[in-house]
């Protein structure tokens, strides 16, 4: 007779934060804003953590929302519930893009609205290269340890082109899940609400 596995407690090499790694919500987590979210890594340290859900979409363009950005009809992506008034972006042009923070791979933070601007009324930007999001998902010195402690999140180090892409919303998290070779990749397929199993 086989073990038992335990699909809900998660390994303790899939509990280590990074800037760069995205975390992935388990599939009952209780919390409605990060129920079945994927959250990108962009910052980490002794002080707390700083990332950008990659799954939900805002139903607002960024040339709606932001002067001067006419060229631009993505949507926004809700990076967050903390600061959901402030304008973020991932992007992969580096020194590019001057006051950028390099995350991890080719993956960049922040920099130079206006230089950014300037691109992207130039076409010098595609959609494969930046992404923005309103809000960020952030935590305190501790928090989210304890939350991987609660076995909330899995941790795992995914493309770092997964930051960039601003399409396929819904499927995101079960396409990731799906994507690991281990026993989360049988989360994809639970249902939303485990009463109806």
């Amino acid at each position: 007779m086989e073990p038992e596995v335990d699909l809900f407690t998660i390994q303790p090499e899939d509990k280590i934060p990074e800037k760069g790694k995205i975390l992935i919500s388990e599939p009952f987590l209780p919390d409605t804003f990060f129920n079945r979210t994927i959250v990108y890594l962009a910052d980490h340290n002794s002080e707390g953590s700083v990332g950008f859900i990659l799954n939900k979409k805002l139903d607002i363009r960024v040339c709606d929302a932001i002067s001067g950005f006419d060229k631009w009809e993505e949507y926004l992506s809700m990076g967050g519930p903390v600061a959901p008034d402030t304008l973020h972006y991932l992007h992969n042009q580096g020194s590019k893009i001057p006051k950028s923070v390099w995350v991890d791979d080719n993956i960049y933070w922040g920099g130079d609205i206006d230089f950014i601007r300037d691109l992207i009324n130039a076409d010098k930007l595609s959609r494969s290269q930046i992404r923005f999001f309103l809000g960020y998902s952030g935590w305190s010195a501790g928090q989210l340890e304890r939350e991987l402690k609660e076995n909330s999140w899995v941790i795992v180090k995914a493309k770092s082109t997964i930051a960039l892409e601003s399409y396929n919303f819904d499927n995101t998290w079960k396409r990731v899940l799906r994507s690991l070779n281990s026993k989360y990749r049988m989360w994809a397929d639970f249902p939303e609400s485990p009463d109806m199993n």
